[in-house]
C-alpha cells in the first residue's frame, strides 16, 4: 500500500519531518541536547545557589529562630506559671491555716465569754434564789404566826354558829393550845 498523501502533507505542515522520529529520541540530535541540558542545569544551579537558596536559607533560619524564641518564651512563661501556681498554693495553705487558727481563737474567746456570762448569770440566779427563799421563809413564818389568829377566829365563828353564843378568847386559846403543841 502506498503512503497516504494527506498524512505526509499533514506532518510536514505541522513542522515534522516525513517519516521522522520525535526530536528528543532522534539519535542525530542527542549529543547537542545533552550539552544544552548540562548548560541549562549549570545556569539554573548557579542562579538557585546564588539567589533563591540563600533567601530560602534565610527564611528557614528566621523561622527556626522564631520557633526557638517562641519555645524559650513558652518555657519562661511555663516557669513563671509554675512559680505563680506554687505561690498561690502556698498562700492558699497559709490562708487555710490562718482561718483555722482564727476560728479556733474565736471559738475559745466565745467559750470564755459564755462561761463568764454563765458564771455571772448563775451568781445572779443564786442571789435571786437566796432572796426568794428568804421571802418564802419570811412569808412562811408570818403565815405560821397568823395561823393561830386564823384558827382562833375560825374556831370562834364555828362555836358561835354551833352553840349560838360567842366563846371568850381565853377559852378558844385553851382549846387550841393542845393542838398547837402537836
Amino acid at each position: 500500500m502506498a503512503a497516504n498523501p494527506a498524512t505526509t502533507t499533514g506532518t510536514q505542515a505541522q513542522g515534522g519531518t516525513p517519516g521522522g522520529n520525535f526530536p528528543p529520541f532522534n539519535p542525530a540530535t542527542f549529543a547537542p541536547q545533552l550539552v544544552w541540558l548540562a548548560l541549562t542545569f549549570t545556569v539554573l544551579y548557579l542562579v538557585m545557589s546564588r539567589k533563591a537558596l540563600p533567601r530560602i536559607a534565610e527564611v528557614l533560619a528566621e523561622r527556626a529562630n522564631r520557633i526557638q524564641r517562641d519555645l524559650d518564651a513558652a518555657e519562661r512563661l511555663k516557669a513563671e506559671t509554675d512559680k505563680a501556681l506554687a505561690s498561690y498554693e502556698q498562700a492558699l495553705a497559709d490562708a487555710k491555716s490562718n482561718a483555722g487558727s482564727i476560728a479556733k481563737d474565736t471559738r475559745a474567746r466565745l467559750a470564755a465569754e459564755v462561761d463568764k456570762d454563765k458564771v455571772a448569770i448563775d451568781a445572779k440566779m443564786n442571789a435571786k434564789i437566796v432572796e426568794a427563799e428568804a421571802r418564802i421563809a419570811a412569808t412562811k413564818t408570818k403565815a405560821l404566826a397568823s395561823v393561830n389568829d386564823i384558827a382562833e377566829s375560825t374556831a370562834s365563828a364555828i362555836v358561835s354558829r354551833l352553840l349560838g353564843h360567842e366563846a371568850t378568847p381565853e377559852e378558844i386559846k385553851r382549846a387550841l393550845a393542845p393542838a398547837a403543841g402537836e
